[in-house]
């Protein structure tokens, strides 16, 4: 398909951040962009399934969060237990005193990404596919444009750059931006540096407390974390793959995996997950009879795959390569899961940079000559936030690090079961599980 030879603004990317980053500069007034990404159509996989308050809240701002309230289901609180006992759960009620949206929204990220498309499809907007850039270089012409190359010999002139191209951003790389982590690269040092994540069916379905819509349960056990998140049926159609039709519930399942297993597959298969349920999963999903009385075994594995948990930010999230060059979403930081902070943080960095980027056209067009300090406050702005979001899913991947080995020969008590204890006694006032829902929401740090 053939692209316009100019574009105010070009987004290269039509992940979450992307597709936000479109929706928010039609709300904010400007429709002369052009969103492009280097795949035939959206992917099929479900990575992501958390939006927090403050995102729905940054969604809504840009009318933009009634189809994700549709479509979701709602979440009413994140649990913490043990493989066969209650240790923690933070609920999102307590929320409504902050926001008119005291819940998560649980979908994978590919609905996510539909449910924006079609938003974006329905102010007449589409995204231009596929499309891979490959060159940028400053215009001979005008030193504020920037000629962008296409794998298949297209060029657009562009004044704003937004790279929502993920981990690997070709946008963040051309532009000479460094992306590391803050602390430096210790990811020797973590117990937890490596995920598997899959949406599995079950035979027979499972039954039990953990396998009620609305939750999302991280179970604790010694050197991992096991994720599930009952899905139902809300999403068979769109997680239907192969043309394979699901008729049971899905389940979200993850694990982390201790370094010293070994390096997990690309596609773990299903034998892989059935291995790790049996292992670290809730009694309630096993097949071992001696945890499980009624045994269950994953049925079908509709999407698995693998993915670290590492932490890394851009040196910074606006540069000059002729066009003002921005950088969101993966392209501008990574983290652990921890929490499930990531696509919000991406989602919200992409409706505040468009009203900055609006605002920068229109003061632009009252004075050429205007400089950029409106950018680059923004930027500052949610390179600190970021910063500070790496920093708390650390915190998290620490606390759930915790093994129960024992501390030591004299003291048969371990960090793990110190930390469950403090959790389970904390956990009975109403004010913590306020703070931690708090906390989650990012309605504090928007």
């Amino acid at each position: 398909m053939s692209l316009p030879d100019n574009s105010t603004v070009l987004i290269v990317g039509a992940g979450p951040a992307g597709l936000t980053a479109a929706l928010s500069l039609i709300h904010h007034g400007c429709r002369d962009f052009v969103i492009v990404d280097a795949i035939v159509e959206g992917q099929n996989i479900s990575r992501a399934i958390t939006i927090h308050s403050a995102t729905i809240e940054a969604l809504a701002s840009i009318n933009a969060a009634d189809g994700l309230l549709s479509r979701a289901i709602i979440g009413k609180s994140i649990r913490i237990t043990s493989r066969d006992s209650h240790i923690f759960e933070a609920k999102f009620d307590p929320l409504k005193k902050h926001s008119a949206h005291p819940y998560a929204l649980f979908a994978p990220q590919n609905v996510t990404e539909l449910v924006l498309g079609q938003k974006l499809q329905s102010l007449g907007i589409r995204v231009q596919r596929p499309h891979r850039v490959i060159g940028m270089k400053q215009n001979e012409n005008d030193p504020r444009i920037t000629d962008v190359s296409f794998d298949d010999g297209q060029v657009i002139r562009a004044r704003y750059i937004i790279g929502a191209d993920g981990a690997r951003s070709i946008i963040r790389t051309i532009s000479g931006i460094g992306f590391s982590d803050p602390e430096g690269p210790n990811l020797s040092n973590v117990i937890l540096s490596q995920m598997v994540i899959a949406d599995v069916t079950f035979e027979p379905e499972p039954v039990g407390p953990l396998t009620i819509e609305g939750h999302l349960n991280g179970i604790v056990s010694s050197g991992s974390i096991f994720l599930l998140t009952p899905f139902g049926n809300h999403f068979n159609d769109e997680l239907t793959r192969d043309g394979k039709p699901i008729t049971k519930s899905i389940f979200r399942v993850g694990c982390a995996i201790p370094v010293n297993n070994g390096e997990p597959p690309h596609a773990p298969s299903k034998d892989y997950i059935q291995n790790l349920v049996d292992t670290y999963g809730p009694a309630c999903i096993t097949s071992d009879l001696s945890l499980n009385p009624t045994p269950v075994k994953i049925d079908q594995l509709v999407w698995s795959s693998r993915f670290r948990t590492h932490s890394a930010i851009a040196d910074r999230t606006f540069t000059r390569f002729g066009a003002a060059i921005f950088l969101v979403g993966d392209a501008a930081h990574i983290h652990s899961p921890a929490g499930g902070q990531g696509m919000n943080l991406a989602i919200r960095d992409a409706v505040f940079l468009s009203e900055a980027v609006t605002k920068h056209i229109q003061a632009s067009a009252e004075n050429l000559d205007v400089d950029d300090t409106i950018m680059q406050e923004f930027a500052e702005a949610r390179h600190a936030r970021a910063l500070e979001i790496i920093g708390f899913t650390k915190n998290l991947l620490k606390l759930a690090s915790l093994t129960y080995d024992p501390y030591a020969w004299w003291m048969p008590f371990s960090r793990a079961s110190v930390r469950d204890l403090i959790l389970r006694i904390l956990g009975r006032f109403d004010f913590v599980q306020s703070r931690v829902a708090w906390g989650l929401s990012g309605l504090g740090r928007r």
